[in-house]
């Protein structure tokens, strides 16, 4: 590569950038590869899957990040967000069923306050708690979401739509085999 006189970094220079910046991106935290896996149920079925383990701190927010819904991480973060600053309407809109899912909320959270909202929601960011994993059975994924102080592994299960995805409220047979996965990680007969 031929660098302008002009170039007031240099080549030497522009190569230790460049090489770390590689050093950089190659020491990110990213997520495991798929792992596939398969999982035998109480009625001797065997369950496909695919397993995908998220750095530590996958699940802590950052207030400078645009969060999207393309990947199921982050739609469960973005989800979470919503619903501990008490933004139904935009926890409703991530569904790929919103006006249901925007009734339920509004029924559910009844009476809350903003208190409310952020001590039950909020505590899903902390330090100590953690993403376990990301199941995927096609275009359906469950993100399991370890809650430290309550010592309770929950569930968030979504559907890939037209590139974006989303929370999953419409009922599937899909859906109901991830429930299985996760009573199956809640119970202990899945790591």
């Amino acid at each position: 590569m031929k660098v302008a006189a002009t170039d007031p970094v240099g080549p030497g220079t522009r190569w230790l950038s460049r090489s770390f910046l590689t050093a950089l991106i190659a020491c990110a935290p990213v997520a495991r590869a798929d792992e596939q896996r398969v999982l035998e149920l109480e009625n001797g079925d065997r369950v496909g899957y695919a397993l995908r383990i998220h750095p530590e701190g996958a699940h802590l927010f950052d207030a400078s990040a645009q969060l999207a819904p393309t990947s199921a991480l982050n739609t469960a973060k973005l989800l979470t967000r919503y619903l501990a600053e008490g933004r139904i309407e935009d926890a409703a809109l991530l569904s790929n069923a919103p006006k249901a899912r925007f009734e339920r909320l509004r029924e559910s959270f009844e009476g809350w306050s903003d208190g409310d909202f952020k001590r039950t929601y909020g505590r899903y960011f902390a330090p100590e708690n953690r993403i376990v994993g990301e199941v995927s059975i096609d275009v359906h994924r469950l993100v399991m979401w370890y809650l430290n102080d309550a010592d309770h592994l929950t569930g968030f299960f979504l559907v890939e739509i037209d590139g974006k995805t989303l929370l999953d409220d419409v009922p599937s047979e899909a859906r109901a085999t991830l429930r299985r996965v996760l009573d199956a990680y809640r119970s202990g007969r899945a790591r």
